[in-house]
């Protein structure tokens, strides 16, 4: 092994120093100002986790039934810790014990620079593309949201690249080490719609590399690295394992899966989401142009020309001598007029733009294809319904794909792939030096990107800026809105015309020879650092901040401790807020937040649930509360309605059904779709509803008199016991959502059948008498799958450290 040479050393030592002083930069607040960042995904799970975070604190045992989340689901995407130490002890180091969520914009530097380094990109070079990769509005608006798994799934995207790299140009056992290191961190970020995306960028390398081996006839070759490099994937996944089963398994019964009604769906895949759902936020045809021009569509949808004072929408409605007039209009003063409900730009920088573009004249044609290819599908695909022939056939026929929404989530296969492509080029042009070829092909690269610009700047008055409810608005306010939008349009265009001309001078002159190289890089990294830097401080402020010792979300309001002066179980519902985690802070709820939830009990809700709301604060406001109406809510054991945040703020209700309670009568019926109607139509304290397609009661059980009860004796989040008595016995519903995998119940120790009433509701035959009732949830994915977790993590640290330590023996 040769002696290492501290210059080959140094400029990797510099770049970890520079993305450090970036990070800590960037995010100064967090790191001097004792703040966290203020994000509302994250405050919600930090709600709807509480209870199984408090119950590992006390018990050092998981939960794994999320009880305070939408009446109970798996506790698999709401909070569930998995023993994989070894993985999340890679993270670490290679994030230097960097705090979260603020690590994971470092690791998007740290391994976007490892990938550029694989691909030949000196170091210097390398470290101004990491930069704009990691600090582009993608990453940094996604931070903000709160969208931390995906962003972490996205920084280990280069890093799997590098290892495939690595592997088909020569070093196997460095990649083989690398993509299974990879493969583990990016699972573990439980982001499976970026790794779909991922896969998308390999599959179109490797369809790459394929043709690359048939022309230069070395099938051999390209066989046996995909060989190693399968290899190592199966043991990256393998410390998945668990993760990924029980993923797999909720996602058949959540509302990613099929349904079981009837129905006359526009979606004709037969399960994942409806068309509508999915394609919601669907990027406009030019949308993808704020890559190039961040305000091309007047950026946030959350600006509004109301705050601007300089602002001719500002001035108009303070000219518009009618102040209730002003306030109405000023909710249409955003300053985003495309397509989308909700929208930030996706902004790649000016300055990568055209060095990508530059690429595509310059670099080697096999990455060219590669790169420009998966791009523009990416795109394409971005556009969901307003290109809707190309993607409903996705949508209905690419396995998997209909389980995803958000398709502008895409663009990171665009994002990934510009400032790869465009640092290639410009290694290409250090290289060569900048010769008459070049110059031209300078000249077109600044024709289409800056010359786009120009355009821009010279015709923004073609655009209409018209979004499609504000044609009634009138007249006077539309021209200062539409005015306000076109300035918008023209100074960023103007903006990014200026950062493209300054790096095509740079270029064009040859600077880098006349100046010194490493100045050009200094220049580089500075005018890419400050494009993207600049756009990024528009959408993140300091109200992305909070302060760390800001506990007022996470206190309970009057109402929360009315309600708790209860201390039985029961659940209650939100009236002015369903999709909110807030009340599952101290409450069972009804409702919750999460992405994914069970199927059933959402088809519960928009069938049932929310009419049962909607009536009850009819009622409720005209003075006329029968509780006995609210049949689905009852049965769900709704003790307390909440409808804001003062002790007087609540409405018990005397109607709820309880914990559990044998039934009188049994209607069964057919079908699924029988069964959700029915429900509605019986009293469900008296009657219980059986899909009869599905479930056989094995005995007819008596009518229960007035002293049969079932009463709750102890609970834990995955274990509940019961103590039943009753003359006759028979069927006794429980007010527990029914899950088909994990959960087992036993009478008196005794395994019994589960069965499932009233669409959503676990029952059982409970013979007559007094008796103890468990219900256990043991899943497989964890109880096994944890297993596996455990020993492939140690597997993975085994190759790791001996790939590396070979590595660095035969170097």
């Amino acid at each position: 092994m040769k002696k290492i040479n501290f210059s080959d050393v140094m400029p990797h030592l510099l770049a970890v120093i520079v993305f450090l002083v970036v990070t800590v930069t960037f995010f100064n607040p967090f790191f001097f100002d004792n703040k966290i960042l203020n994000q509302n995904d994250i405050t919600q799970f930090v709600w709807g986790s509480k209870e199984l975070r408090d119950f590992r604190d006390a018990t050092g045992e998981e939960g794994l039934w999320a009880s305070t989340m939408f009446s109970g689901m798996p506790a698999y995407l709401v909070n569930l810790d998995w023993s994989d130490e070894v993985v999340v002890g890679m993270k670490k180091v290679l994030s230097l014990f960097l705090t979260h969520p603020v690590c994971n914009v470092f690791l998007c530097f740290i391994c976007y620079y490892i990938m550029l380094f694989t691909f030949k990109v000196r170091p210097y070079l390398a470290i101004a593309g990491a930069l704009v990769f990691g600090l582009s509005s993608y990453i940094i608006i996604g931070l903000g949201a709160g969208h931390n798994a995906r962003i972490g799934a996205i920084a280990f995207m280069p890093l799997v690249m590098a290892g495939i790299h690595l592997a088909f140009t020569g070093k196997r056992i460095l990649g083989f080490g690398v993509t299974a290191a990879a493969m583990a961190l990016q699972l573990r970020e439980n982001h499976t719609q970026i790794t779909y995306y991922l896969i998308i960028i390999v599959l179109g390398y490797g369809a790459m590399q394929l043709v690359t081996a048939l022309r230069e006839k070395r099938l051999n070759e390209f066989a046996k690295t995909i060989g190693v490099l399968v290899v190592a994937v199966g043991i990256g996944a393998s410390t998945f394992v668990g993760p990924l089963w029980a993923i797999t398994e909720f996602s058949k019964y959540s509302t990613r899966g099929p349904s079981e009604l009837i129905t006359t769906s526009a979606n004709t895949s037969g399960s994942g989401l409806p068309k509508s759902y999915a394609f919601q936020y669907s990027n406009g045809i030019f949308e993808p142009l704020t890559a190039l021009v961040p305000d091309f569509y007047g950026g946030s949808a959350f600006n509004a020309f109301v705050n601007d004072e300089k602002s001719e929408t500002y001035k108009s409605l303070v000219n518009a001598g009618d102040q209730n007039t002003a306030n109405q209009l000023a909710q249409f003063s955003s300053s985003y007029w495309g397509d989308q409900p909700l929208s930030a730009p996706y902004y790649e920088g000016a300055i990568v733009v055209f060095l990508f573009v530059l690429g595509c004249l310059i670099v080697e044609k096999k990455y060219r294809w590669w790169l420009v290819s998966v791009s523009i599908i990416a795109v394409m695909m971005s556009y969901g319904d307003n290109l809707p022939a190309f993607n409903y056939f996705l949508f209905d026929n690419l396995p998997g794909y209909n389980k995803f929404r958000s398709v502008t989530f895409i663009m990171v296969i665009v994002f990934f792939s510009f400032p790869l492509l465009g640092m290639m080029a410009l290694e290409n042009v250090l290289q060569t030096g900048v010769t008459k070829e070049i110059k031209r092909k300078l000249i077109i690269a600044f024709g289409l990107t800056g010359g786009l610009c120009l355009l821009f700047v010279l015709f923004a008055g073609a655009f209409s800026y018209a979004k499609g409810n504000e044609a009634k608005l009138p007249v006077w306010f539309l021209q200062a809105l539409y005015s306000d939008r076109e300035s918008l349009l023209r100074s960023d265009a103007f903006r990014s015309l200026a950062f493209i001309l300054v790096i095509f001078i740079l270029l064009y002159f040859d600077l880098p020879k006349r100046i010194s190289l490493n100045g050009f890089f200094a220049v580089l990294i500075i005018i890419s650092l400050i494009d993207v830097v600049m756009v990024d401080k528009r959408y993140f402020t300091a109200s992305n901040y909070q302060r760390k010792r800001d506990n007022s979300k996470f206190t309970a309001t009057p109402a929360d401790e009315a309600i708790l002066k209860n201390k039985s179980y029961y659940r209650v519902l939100n009236l002015t807020d369903f999709y909110s985690a807030n009340t599952s802070q101290f409450h069972h709820s009804l409702g919750g937040y999460g992405a994914v939830r069970l199927k059933r009990y959402q088809e519960l809700f928009d069938s049932c649930i929310s009419r049962e709301n909607d009536q009850l604060i009819s009622d409720a406001q005209s003075g006329r509360l029968d509780f006995r109406k609210y049949g689905v809510m009852n049965m769900l054991n709704t003790k307390y309605f909440i409808y804001g945040q003062e002790a007087d703020n609540i409405i018990p209700n005397p109607e709820a059904n309880g914990v559990a309670w044998f039934v009188k009568d049994v209607v069964t019926v057919n079908s699924p779709n029988e069964e959700l109607i029915k429900i509605k139509q019986v009293d469900t304290k008296a009657t219980a509803v059986l899909d009869g397609s599905k479930f056989k009661l094995t005995q007819q059980g008596s009518a229960p008199d007035s002293s049969s009860k079932i009463s709750v004796v102890d609970k834990k989040p995955y274990w509940i016991k019961y103590e039943s008595q009753s003359t006759g016995g028979g069927l006794a519903v429980f007010s527990e959502i029914y899950y088909p995998w994990g959960w087992h119940a036993s009478i008196d120790g005794k395994e019994v059948q589960i069965l499932r009433a009233d669409y959503v509701l676990r029952a059982l035959e409970v013979p007559a008498g007094k008796h103890i009732i468990e219900f256990k949830f043991e899943p497989k994915p964890y109880i096994i799958g944890n297993k596996i977790t455990i020993a492939s993590s140690w597997v993975l640290l085994l190759v790791v450290m001996g790939t590396i330590g070979w590595t660095f023996k035969k170097s």
